[in-house]
């Protein structure tokens, strides 16, 4: 059965409520790092089930966090992390690698698997704009709606 996953990254403390409306209903949410506050992530963790890693501005989550992740979502097995310079070479049996960072929209296909940045939907920066991911999972095929956010 299909999975409705909600990607964002980089929110910086701030939580906006049309993002909250987006992903309403989402099966789960995916996190790529820098919540810069605990009280986003138990926001995030009161709408749906939570994976997430530790962003370079998570200080107040020091040790609540992993800096990496990997879980599968239906048959799709997923690597997390904030920033793609520490993915490992070895990506063996991952379908998609997920981070953060740059707040900058990003998706390819490399090598066979996914490459997503969400970009940043929290504070804008560096005038990529605001975006996040709605994400469809059914069995090995993964979909990708970016959503734009307005300023």
């Amino acid at each position: 059965m299909s999975k409705t996953i909600a990607v964002l990254s980089d929110t910086h403390g701030v939580l906006r409520p049309e993002v909250v409306q987006g992903i309403m209903g989402c099966d789960a949410i995916i996190h790529a790092g820098d919540f810069a506050d605990g009280d986003v992530l138990s926001d995030l963790e009161a709408i749906a089930p939570l994976y997430a890693v530790q962003g370079n501005n998570d200080w107040e989550l020091a040790g609540k966090l992993p800096e990496s992740l990997v879980f599968t979502i239906e048959d799709c097995k997923f690597f997390l992390i904030h920033n793609k310079y520490y993915v490992p070479k070895d990506l063996a049996g991952i379908d998609g690698v997920i981070f953060g960072h740059s707040h900058q929209f990003f998706q390819e296909e490399i090598d066979g698997r996914l490459w997503l940045n969400p970009g940043s939907c929290g504070r804008p920066r560096f005038n990529y704009g605001l975006s996040y991911v709605i994400m469809q999972v059914d069995g090995k095929d993964i979909s990708i709606k970016r959503v734009n956010v307005p300023i």
